[in-house]
């Protein structure tokens, strides 16, 4: 069976303090995050950019995240404001991945990984690996 594996990564600044946290991360703080998203799919997709069904999807829908936060992306933001979820590095990847696959053709398995720190990092799936 033919598969393809998108594979991006990019960064966003934003801040971010962890609410009911005992310890400095409740403080504000920021971190230059970096993500990486592998989108793998066993057939090739039309997109909002592309009539032909000649792409796994398109890599504009796979970096939205990474976009100036006036543009509906994270960057520059304080994670607070802009999401609704609590903002560990486990929610933020959980977060990026809910909102990506509203992005892209629903058969497409989709993996974030998302780099709080440059040694810490978490990988989210909704996927038994």
């Amino acid at each position: 069976m033919p598969t393809w594996t998108l594979h991006t990564e990019f960064t966003f600044d934003a801040a971010h303090f962890i609410e009911g946290y005992d310890g400095k991360c409740a403080r504000m703080h920021g971190h230059t995050y970096k993500v990486h998203i592998s989108a793998k799919s066993h057939k090739l997709n039309p997109s909002k950019y592309l009539e032909t069904p000649d792409m796994v999807c398109d890599f504009n829908e796979l970096k939205w995240s990474g976009s100036d936060g006036q543009k509906g992306g994270l960057d520059h933001t304080v994670l607070n404001e802009s999401i609704p979820v609590a903002t560990t590095a486990e929610r933020i990847a959980e977060y990026i991945h809910k909102e990506t696959k509203s992005r892209i053709p629903e058969e497409i398995d989709l993996t974030v990984t998302v780099w709080e720190t440059p040694t810490s990092w978490v990988e989210y799936t909704d996927k038994d690996v």
